[in-house]
């Protein structure tokens, strides 16, 4: 730690104040959003003893915002239609929210954590959060905490919640539990009849593209 630039300021959360977070969230203040999502995303003891908390505050407000999983190859255009369907819900009056999960490395363990810069309308919005989250070890498309990002983003009034997944393949249908709608995106030309018959993630979408 020593050869490190005494000017780098170290994002640490200390202090962490729950109830001040909480009332933070219900006014739908992003900083604090982001806040509660880095540590909702922390695996230190303490941490997980306070966003049991905070997520058990969150939860007593009135789930309305619709959940939408988005899925499909990488490169198939996932954070292309996202970008447009925010967009659209903002127009409409919507603060629409994204998180988007992004592929760790098997060797470093490092996410580019990348979506973002795809969705750079978007993100410029003052009605709308986009929030990168890598997917560790874990498997099916989505983070490990991610259910519980999705409760915290709604607690902060965003409508609707989309999740993009890192997009795997077939198996990726973890994010089908936790959505209202789930949509797959396929790359046309992509695979012949017996390929389009195929069980697995074809069956769970509501909305194929």
């Amino acid at each position: 730690m020593s050869n490190l630039n005494p000017n780098i300021k170290l994002n640490k959360i200390e202090n962490i104040d729950i109830e001040e977070i909480y009332s933070k969230l219900l006014k739908g203040d992003r900083f604090a959003l982001g806040k509660a999502i880095t540590l909702i995303e922390s695996e230190k003891p303490d941490h997980k003893k306070l966003t049991k908390d905070l997520i058990s505050k969150c939860l007593k407000k009135p789930k309305e915002a619709l959940r939408v999983g988005i899925t499909g190859a990488p490169g198939v255009g996932k954070s292309t239609l996202l970008e447009q369907l925010g967009l659209y819900a903002i127009g409409k009056g919507f603060k629409p929210a994204v998180l988007a999960i992004d592929p760790s490395s098997s060797l470093s363990g490092g996410s580019i954590l990348g979506d973002k810069t795809r969705m750079s309308k978007l993100s410029m919005s003052d009605n709308a959060v986009i929030r990168p989250s890598p997917a560790g070890k874990n498997l099916g498309g989505v983070a490990k905490k991610t259910s519980e990002s999705i409760i915290a983003v709604e607690c902060a009034g965003f409508n609707p919640v989309f999740v993009e997944t890192v997009g795997v393949g077939q198996s990726e249908i973890t994010v089908h539990s936790m959505t209202d709608l789930f949509i797959l995106l396929i790359q046309p030309g992509a695979g012949d009849d017996i390929q389009g018959i195929k069980r697995g993630i074809m069956e769970m979408a509501d909305i194929i593209v």
